[in-house]
């Protein structure tokens, strides 16, 4: 593992200024952008369309988006947000009857497909897709709210699917999404995690540079292990 990607979550933004204020994360060394979509249904909480999805790169935001769906059923959403402009979209396997058929409708809309599972669910869900998969994602919070705390059960988690990614040869990338702070993310990525969600932590701050600053150089210390 050589390299960390750190992904802003727009649910922590400012909406009044969404454009302006991604630009800051991405210019302050976001790599790419995290948005999670809630429905009401799967999760309480109600987010954003592909309509908001559209408007960002309509205002030139570029760098790869990761539509996180929390939603249920999730099959109707993925065209309209593959159109809008995501680069990946990953799913929890709860809101789909067939798995396989969702990943391939994914990929038939020209887009990555990731899988999503929530502190309770089992590891056992990838263990015949993992050839389909682009990205797998760890909530390490309850999902349908942003500024909660990491669970901290969830590390040894992270570290079994590092494990089964690093046994099958894929290229695929490990996020985690929930609770990341500037004094638990070296725990998170020595445990084998290379994508990071920063909702609160980064859009709560005064300096995003700063802040990013400061993970980057927690993330160093990492990079020294390996």
């Amino acid at each position: 593992m050589n390299q960390f990607l750190l992904a802003p979550s727009i649910l922590s933004a400012d909406f009044a200024r969404l454009g302006e204020d991604v630009s800051r994360a991405l210019s302050a060394g976001g790599d790419m952008i995290h948005f999670d979509v809630m429905d009401g249904h799967y999760v309480n909480n109600l987010t954003m369309g592909p309509m908001i999805l559209k408007s960002l790169r309509n205002f030139n935001i570029q760098v790869p988006i990761d539509v996180h769906l929390m939603t249920k059923p999730v099959d109707s959403f993925i065209p309209s947000f593959a159109d809008a402009g995501a680069n990946f979209i990953t799913f929890h396997p709860e809101a789909t009857n067939h798995i396989d058929n969702t990943i391939n409708l994914i990929k038939t809309c020209g887009c990555k497909a990731g899988l999503s599972l929530n502190p309770s669910t089992s590891i056992h869900y990838l263990d015949y897709i993992l050839d389909k998969l682009d990205m797998i994602v760890l909530m390490t919070v309850n999902p349908g709210f942003s500024n909660q705390n990491l669970i901290p059960s969830i590390i040894p988690k992270i570290r079994n699917v590092r494990k089964i990614i690093d046994t099958s040869n894929f290229d695929i990338l490990l996020e985690v999404d929930g609770g990341i702070k500037v004094d638990n993310i070296l725990d998170i990525a020595l445990a084998g995690a290379n994508v990071f969600v920063l909702g609160s932590v980064l859009f709560d701050s005064i300096d995003y540079t700063i802040v990013l600053n400061k993970i980057r150089s927690k993330l160093s210390l990492c990079l020294n292990n390996f």
